[in-house]
C-alpha cells in the first residue's frame, strides 16, 4: 500500500528504516504526477516486502519539499539504509523505475 505523508517528522522516521524507500513528491495539479500514480501502485505490489513507497503532496507539506530540495514534480527520491541513493525528476515509466530499484536492491 502506498502511504501518504504530511508531516516532516513522519518522513524522517520513514526514511530511516532498513528497507529501500521511495518517496514520490507530487502535486495534485501536476499532469505527469497523475500519470505516475498508477505506475507507483503497480510497483508497490510487485516489490511488496522489499520496497516501501510513500507520497508527499508538496502543496500540503511545503516544509518537506523545501528540506529535500524539491523544485519540480514529480520527483522520486530513493533511500537505502536512511541515505539518499538516487533522485529522478520528471515522469519515468515502469521499466525505468524497475531498473533503478533492481540496481539498489542488489
Amino acid at each position: 500500500m502506498v502511504h501518504h505523508i504530511e508531516e516532516e517528522r513522519v518522513l524522517s522516521e520513514v526514511i530511516n528504516n532498513s528497507k529501500v524507500t521511495v518517496i514520490d513528491f507530487f502535486a495534485t495539479w501536476c499532469g505527469p504526477c497523475q500519470m505516475l500514480a498508477p505506475v507507483i501502485k503497480e510497483l508497490d505490489q510487485e516489490y511488496e516486502g522489499r520496497v516501501e513507497f510513500y507520497k508527499v503532496d508538496v502543496d500540503e507539506s511545503q516544509e518537506c519539499a523545501v528540506r529535500y530540495g524539491i523544485t519540480a514534480m514529480p520527483t522520486l527520491v530513493f533511500f537505502k539504509d536512511g541515505q539518499e541513493v538516487e533522485r529522478q525528476v520528471g515522469f519515468l515509466n515502469k521499466e525505468e523505475i524497475k531498473r533503478i530499484l533492481d540496481d539498489i536492491l542488489q
